[in-house]
């Protein structure tokens, strides 16, 4: 039995959970500053960081409580050292190495990205069965910062197939929401208007790049800002929903349709959906109509930014022999050929 604490803070979460043998989620406690960068639209770098500066102790000492054991009952502190934030990730780091030397435990950096992947084989204790997942696997990471498509042979084995060459999707949702006027975070709030809205309402280009497995969204972005820009006058609400729901298809479209070319053109097992915006409802009943195999999806607490994707992960790299020096010089966790 192994046990690890995870640590993370590469944004504007504040994360800490306890995770059994890599699978078991024991604990998951996240402190989250949403209400603090609402009124920003979007996050405040210098702000994350000091809230993760007061929000790091007691979280991580909620996540040992929850999970009813103490520091001498874990086996390894796993810690997200990027990528993100360079302020936000520095609180965690730290505050990792000194509780790793501290408390005499190993120390084991964990990329963010590889969370999100390991994020599939968690289940909460005595609630939901066990995942098998078989590969090859196909990942599609979508959130506010990332937009990749990752190939992952086996355990520790991944090829980068393709990613966004300029704003990521969840970046893309919060920008249109903010011109919009609509609030943060834009992915739920334009999620909800779409399902209001007639999404053939606006005519709003999809950039293929034929060839590759990449993405872009800010032609898109700039499709709805020139859009709004001829629509300067009085806009009854209909023009809000149609809006949201005509930009959140021309985004779900291209991510599902990529993903189910990446697929089929690799023979993959499955498609697992990772980030934030995978939560999106369209997007997980777009991908399942396109792809042929399984697509295994999140409950929304593993979607977002949390700590106990970082444990699980951090379990693969603990029986490796992965461990980090005190300045952090270290082979990044994730290989991507």
């Amino acid at each position: 039995m192994t046990r690890i604490l995870g640590i993370e803070t590469s944004c504007d979460e504040t994360a800490a959970a306890v995770v059994e043998d890599g699978r078991t989620i024991l604990s998951n406690a996240i402190a989250s500053q949403v209400d603090l960068h609402a009124q920003y639209g979007g996050v405040f770098p210098e702000m994350a960081s000091r809230a993760h500066v007061e929000a790091i102790v007691p979280i991580v000492e909620q996540a040992l409580r929850d999970a009813h054991v103490g520091w001498d009952d874990l086996h390894a502190i796993a810690v997200t050292y990027g990528p993100g934030l360079p302020g936000s990730l520095l609180v965690g780091l730290n505050f990792a190495k000194g509780a790793a030397l501290g408390r005499g435990l190993p120390l084991v950096p964990v990329n963010h990205l590889e969370g999100h992947l390991y994020a599939h084989w968690l289940h909460v204790a005595d609630e939901d069965e066990e995942i098998t997942l078989d590969f090859p696997l196909l990942a599609l990471i979508v959130s506010g910062g990332h937009t990749e498509l990752i190939l992952m042979r086996d355990h520790g084995q991944y090829t980068y197939l393709g990613g966004t060459l300029d704003d990521a999707a969840g970046e893309a949702f919060d920008k249109v929401a903010r011109m919009l006027e609509l609030g943060y975070p834009g992915g739920p709030i334009i999620e909800e208007k779409a399902r209001q809205g007639n999404p053939r309402a606006f005519e709003l280009p999809r950039a293929w790049l034929p060839g590759t497995h990449d993405f872009s969204f800010s032609g898109l972005k700039t499709a709805v800002l020139r859009t709004l820009e001829r629509h300067n006058g009085p806009r009854p609400p209909r023009f809000y929903t149609d809006m949201a729901a005509s930009f959140q298809a021309a985004v779900v479209e291209v991510l599902a349709e990529k993903t189910a070319r990446a697929a089929h053109e690799h023979a993959v097992n499955a498609v697992l959906l990772s980030g934030g915006v995978s939560a999106n409802r369209s997007l997980r009943a777009a991908t399942r109509a396109r792809v042929a195999v399984r697509v295994h999806s999140l409950p929304l607490i593993l979607c977002t930014d949390n700590a106990a994707m970082i444990a699980a992960a951090g379990t693969q790299h603990y029986h490796a022999g992965v461990r980090a020096s005190w300045d952090l010089d270290i082979d990044p966790g994730l290989r991507l050929a």
